[in-house]
């Protein structure tokens, strides 16, 4: 039979009778993915379409049928309904908030560069934790009020869609996305003479004279606009239009013309936006990962062509550097984006930036320190130059990431550079089942819900507690089994094969997750290092265990599908396939019944290697207890009671010995400590220890359930994305604003004044020396509590002592002369003696005995620095 294919394809979308309209309103802003009522709303339309819809809005309005409308429609109790739902988003939408009270200095805008963002499955624009995060950083910015704006761009495909073959090995199918059909509205010019406005065009000029065209898609979180950019439009030649087509599909010239677009073409959707609106201009720019860090030069190119005051390079660096803050999210060189440093200057020299000087460019991302290769551009690098705030994700994360970068800032001792760190959170409305938070609101009244008041997690009975997780484990097993039969039947399996599937996992078994993506140091197969074991834990008569296992790999990443093949040909075993399952295509749908469902959390990623790792988190604001490696957020958060530490070998193994301590550690915990607990047992020590017989097994395992309640109480306020976002406004956001303002006042006067004393500083540094430093008042046998004066001699090469800050730093000497837990002290100037020699001098206090040391450091000083450390400059005794 022959096929008949459209030539073109376009979304209707439904005209809804008036009484029930603001169900469209509704249905677009994404607020619903993550306000319960609403979804509850939309649910009640049609429950069955809704199910078959997979819960999107748009596609729900969009199958029912105008006679059922029409009915809904005449409904006056629905009606009802949908116009409070209505005013209660208008309400949500205007009434102030938390930031509302922070006062004038809080930055009016914020604008946030992201390559991904993670709302909700239905716009399908994510792949992992980062977009993810990105998503969440947008829902808690609306619900706190913060004025935030999302950039990003719209992918034709988005991630890619995940299935297994008869063999167990990955596929990748990528379904195209019809914007029309998802709830996004193009931007557009104001109408003229009634006819429809223009769609906003933005363009960058590519290498041989070709360009690149986008439009732009809104996107409503909320309060928060996200601006998505496409290159799919009919003025693009075919590759042009094909650079938005897939979320990290290619790589060299396609990867870096999204990153081009991202950023450069970012800044510009975000200005027509601003005049379209009348929206205030961003006085922070976020970058999120260096895929955005483009946005820098965007706005150093606007500042250079100014028609009215055009900046020079160094003012306009300065000024854009004052207002930008960089997030760096991996904690590996292999995760970050770098390009032949030729290939951006090709690009660059097509005129994307004509004001601004190609080598300036290349400058910033070049890795010109030691280890580094300067014939790479660096996203990262160029990132961290162009932004005065920098951040890691988790306290961990940051130390790995002041060690990772330390070449950009040599001769400074590592606690020193300036990349501090904010721990990520999760968007709790977004990742806690209803089930929680209507236990919650039955017990403790909806102002408790809404104060977010974790504590009263203590007050909940046990047997309550308990009930519930029997609850939640249960409604996880009937969405295991559906997608598990459906996986089976991509695979090539008939129906009267999968009778089996109707009993996997057991509702009153410990049930353990582990979902993530799946390159190699995230290590999904720790748990097969000796898969008899695993297997006897699986079947143990007394205390067993059931896993359930998710994960995409990338698609050019065969070590992580190898991974994938060897845990599901495990998993396919008749003998364990009712406790161990793998389900294909992990997404936002799967997550929000697997994070409830579990007990346990598994992470066992390399240390430090797992920046943040924010699905433990989901995993514990629904009571879940973590099962971790000390990595990413669970080492500056575990306490010994809500979850288990699974130690590192730190014996300098091999990677395979390594392995094989850490799996070995791990079924150890599962054997003696996790299972026993959940079961309400013991297990004496010793080999050969029988199993407790069922009568010595509690109801309610109450260890186990004070655990859970110390979980709630402790780590909900602490992992939540309100938390995170107070960070981000109190500590970056308002300081890089105020940076920002003072940059730019009165006709950018101190950017141009730093930007004149940084190259002053620059030229002078190279004979900035500390000649001489003695020490007066230490006695042949010096004790604690002493006063040292410490009198440095310092040549300052036309340089004046307003222009340095020299300061002596002690604390504990090591055998190699190297100083531990360090102390600063800033010394005054005393005396010019002539010839550009300076004396500074000060006093110390021995703070301890034993092994003393001291140094002496010259630092450039300006009011306009963020830190000390931030111009890279130093000069050591």
């Amino acid at each position: 039979m022959a096929l008949v294919k459209a030539i073109r394809r376009f979304t209707v979308r439904t005209v809804l009778p008036e009484p029930i309209r603001p169900l469209a309103r509704l249905a677009t802003n994404l607020r619903w993915s993550w306000h319960r009522p609403t979804r509850e709303l939309f649910a009640s339309l049609n429950p069955a379409l809704w199910e078959e819809s997979q819960h999107d809005p748009i596609a729900l309005l969009g199958s029912i049928s105008r006679e059922q409308l029409q009915d809904l429609a005449n409904d006056g109790e629905l009606v009802n309904r949908v116009q409070g739902a209505a005013a209660d988003l208008d309400r949500y939408l205007s009434e102030p908030r938390w930031y509302q009270g922070l006062g004038e200095d809080a930055p009016a805008c914020i604008a946030y560069f992201s390559p991904e963002f993670g709302i909700t499955e239905v716009l399908p624009q994510y792949s992992g934790g980062l977009g993810i995060l990105a998503g969440d950083h947008l829902k808690a910015a609306s619900d706190l009020g913060v004025p935030l704006i999302g950039v990003g761009l719209l992918y034709q495909a988005g991630y890619f869609k995940q299935s297994l073959s008869r063999d167990a090995w990955q596929q990748e199918t990528y379904p195209v996305l019809d914007p029309d059909g998802l709830p996004l509205t193009l931007l557009r010019h104001p109408a003229k003479d009634g006819a429809q406005g223009k769609p906003v065009h933005i363009s960058l000029p590519l290498p041989n004279g070709r360009e690149l065209h986008a439009h732009v898609w809104r996107a409503d979180v909320g309060r928060v606009p996200l601006l998505l950019l496409d290159s799919n439009v009919p003025s693009n030649d075919e590759a042009a239009r094909g650079i938005t087509d897939r979320l990290y599909g290619g790589g060299g010239d396609h990867r870096l013309q999204q990153e081009l677009l991202l950023g450069m073409g970012g800044v510009k959707a975000l200005r027509v936006y601003q005049e379209l609106t009348g929206t205030p201009a961003p006085e922070v720019f976020h970058t999120n990962e260096g895929h955005a860090g483009f946005l820098g030069i965007e706005r150093i190119q606007e500042a250079m062509s100014d028609a009215h005051e055009p900046l020079s390079w160094d003012e306009a660096l300065a000024a854009g550097r004052a207002s930008t803050v960089f997030t760096t999210h991996t904690p590996v060189p292999a995760g970050i984006d770098r390009f032949e440093t030729v290939q951006i200057k090709h690009f660059f020299e097509a005129g994307l930036a004509p004001a601004v000087p190609t080598e300036r460019i290349l400058e910033l991302g070049r890795e010109n320190f030691d280890g580094g290769n300067p014939s790479v551009f660096n996203m990262a690098v160029m990132g961290l130059r162009l932004a005065q705030r920098a951040n890691g994700v988790a306290k961990l994360h940051g130390v790995v990431s002041r060690e990772m970068f330390a070449g950009l800032w040599p001769g400074f001792d590592h606690s020193e550079i300036p990349i501090t760190s904010v721990t990520n959170g999760v968007h709790v409305p977004t990742w806690v089942d209803p089930r929680i938070s209507s236990l919650a609101r039955n017990q403790f009244g909806a102002e408790a819900e809404a104060l977010g008041r974790w504590d009263l997690a203590y007050n909940v009975s046990d047997e309550d507690v308990w009930a519930l997780r029997r609850e939640l484990r249960a409604q996880l097993i009937d969405d295991v089994r559906r997608r598990l039969r459906a996986s089976w039947k991509k695979r090539g399996a008939a129906d009267a094969e999968l009778g089996w599937t109707d009993s996997v996992l057991d509702p009153d078994v410990l049930t353990i997750g582990f979902a993530r993506r799946v390159p190699t140091y995230k290590r999904l197969t720790l748990m097969l290092r000796d898969p008899a074991r695993l297997k006897a834990l699986l079947l143990d008569p007394k205390h067993p265990i059931q896993l359930v296992i998710a994960g995409k790999s990338h698609p050019a990443d065969d070590a992580g599908k190898k991974m994938i093949q060897d845990l599901v040909k495990f998993t396919d075993d008749p003998q364990v396939r009712h406790r161990i399952v793998f389900l294909p295509n992990y997404d936002i749908a799967m997550a929000r019944t697997l994070f409830p469902g579990c007990d346990v959390w598994l992470n066992n990623p390399l240390r430090p290697l797992e920046a943040c790792g924010t699905s433990g988190m989901k995993a514990a604001i629904n009571g879940s207890l973590n099962l971790s490696v000390l990595d990413g957020w669970w080492d500056e958060m575990y306490d010994g009671e809500n979850g288990w530490a699974i130690p590192t070998a730190n014996n300098n193994a091999s990677s395979e010995e390594r392995d094989d301590i850490e799996a070995s550690a791990l079924y150890e915990l599962l054997e003696t400590q996790v299972a026993p607990r959940f079961y309400g047992t013991t297990v004496a020590q010793g080999a050969g220890a029988a199993g407790p017989s069922e009568s010595s097994r509690e109801t309610v395992p109450t260890h186990w359930v004070s655990m859970i309640k110390h979980t709630l109480a402790n780590l909900g306020p602490a992992v939540s994305a309100e938390r995170m976002l107070h960070d981000y406004v109190n500590n970056l956001y308002c300081p890089a604003a105020v940076s920002g303002r003072r940059a730019v006042a009165e006709s950018f006067k101190e950017a141009k004044e730093l930007a004149a004393w940084t190259s002053k500083v620059r030229s002078a540094w190279p004979g900035v020396v500390v000649e001489h430093v003695d020490s007066v008042g230490v006695s042949e046998e010096p004790q604690v509590g002493d006063t040292l004066q410490v009198n440095a001699y310092v040549a300052l090469n036309n340089l004046t002592p307003d222009d340095v800050s020299v300061e002596v730093a002690f604390g504990r000497a090591e055998d190699t002369d190297e100083l531990e837990d360090i102390v600063v002290a800033e010394l005054d100037s005393l005396e010019d003696l002539g010839g550009g020699r300076h004396l500074f001098s000060g006093s110390l206090v021995i703070n301890r005995s034993g092994s003393f040391g001291y140094t002496v450091r010259v630092f450039p000083k300006h009011s306009a620095l963020a830190s000390k450390a931030e111009l890279g400059l130093i000069a050591n005794a």
